[in-house]
């Protein structure tokens, strides 16, 4: 049941429906489109770009993390594809920032441009200001992840050493017109943070229109409606999570214990303070191994926690589902989940537990949901009687 609510929500703020959507009926200005895409849901972005202005799109660069699935993306003459690294950027990032900015420059005056955002574009693509370098932009990085810098304080410090965040890249359109679409990750939803601002507002304005048309917010009314159908009573705040993955734990456990529904379902993203040498993991399966140890014991409890774009951390796999007997499946394979998170291994001991959820590359990147059931064993067998938890793979 929770992994049909997680396919639930990924459906609604798929990055190919969701831009096809928003482009259906859109007339551009001109009769010639360059599409730029960025971020990890850029190649499904793209694909939705293409549904709607077809033979419009006279040329396409994309800039993401995983290679497009076979088919789709047709490769074609005016397709141009280029990987970055994400989380910590590299040489290729640079590579795919001075790509950007060339591509840029070189539009013609009879073409209008059209620029897909979604997050990860902050570590995908990068051009640096003069006297810094990639040392530079790397240890920042790499600083906000061991200190569990929130989202938007470690994007605006990547302004200060960018030439094309921060509505630079949007300044270089000297004020002609284009439209830029965004996956939000960030809080908000501000275009000004979305890959650190890669098409925000330029300084003194510009013309270009933009339009977030996915974010966590989508996804959350997504898995509340689905829920919903399928009878059961949801508890879905509008105020996204923020802050420490074990407290918001402790949280979510507390309020699903508590309230007299059986699905809570929140979205936001949570941060983790890193230890000096990190075992394997992400916020996602810290998150979910911290509320383990909560609802261990309580058979009626289980909780998933996944990041949207299917990766969590430096791992591939996208969060993890838990249950009373988690930490009991740790302790048999002589593990200790305390000491798992204190390392920050939380991967280690999902591992050992069965407990990881892999999906994939998933067209999307809209920040965590993190997914409560209270469900009862007579309860469950009456939903499973009316053929509703019949598993959905992912």
């Amino acid at each position: 049941m929770l992994l049909g609510l997680l396919q639930a929500a990924l459906q609604q703020v798929d990055g190919r429906r969701c831009v096809r959507e928003a482009l259906t009926g859109f007339e551009p200005a001109a009769r010639r489109v360059w599409v730029a895409a960025v971020g990890k849901a850029a190649a499904s972005m793209t694909c939705g770009a293409r549904d709607a202005l077809g033979d419009a799109i006279e040329r396409t660069l994309v800039i993401t993390r995983d290679p497009p699935a076979p088919g789709q993306l047709d490769a074609d003459s005016s397709l141009e594809i280029l990987l970055g690294a994400h989380p910590m950027p590299d040489e290729r990032s640079l590579a795919a920032g001075a790509r950007l900015l060339a591509w840029v420059e070189a539009l013609p005056p009879a073409v209008q441009p059209l620029f897909l955002i979604s997050g990860g574009a902050s570590a995908l693509t990068e051009v640096l200001v003069p006297g810094k370098t990639l040392a530079d932009l790397a240890a920042l990085t790499q600083l906000g992840l061991a200190q569990g810098w929130e989202i938007g304080e470690l994007n605006a410090r990547r302004v200060a050493l960018s030439q094309i965040k921060g509505g630079r890249l949007a300044g270089r359109l000297h004020g002609r017109p284009a439209r830029a679409l965004f996956v939000s990750d960030v809080p908000h939803d501000d275009p000004a943070v979305i890959g650190s601002g890669l098409m925000g507002p330029a300084a003194g304005g510009d013309a270009v229109e933009r339009r977030v048309v996915a974010s966590v917010d989508h996804a959350v009314r997504a898995v509340a409606q689905a829920a919903a159908a399928l009878g059961l009573s949801v508890h879905a705040p509008a105020q996204r999570f923020a802050g420490n993955a074990a407290r918001l734990a402790a949280r979510f456990a507390h309020e699903l214990c508590l309230l007299s529904v059986e699905l809570c379902v929140w979205g936001g993203e949570s941060t983790v303070v890193l230890p000096a040498q990190p075992g394997r993991g992400g916020r996602n399966q810290h998150l979910a191994l911290a509320a383990a140890r909560l609802i261990a014991g309580h058979p009626e409890l289980m909780l998933l926690a996944a990041g949207t774009d299917g990766s969590d951390g430096v791992t591939e796999d996208a969060g993890a589902l838990v249950d009373a007997e988690t930490c009991a499946r740790v302790a048999l394979a002589e593990l200790d989940a305390d000491h798992c998170l204190e390392r920050a291994d939380s991967a280690r001991a999902l591992a050992a537990s069965g407990d990881l959820v892999h999906t994939g590359p998933t067209g999307t990147n809209v920040g965590d949901l993190v997914l409560g059931l209270k469900l009862s064993a007579e309860a469950a067998q009456r939903a499973a009687q009316r053929g509703l938890t019949r598993p959905r793979v992912l």
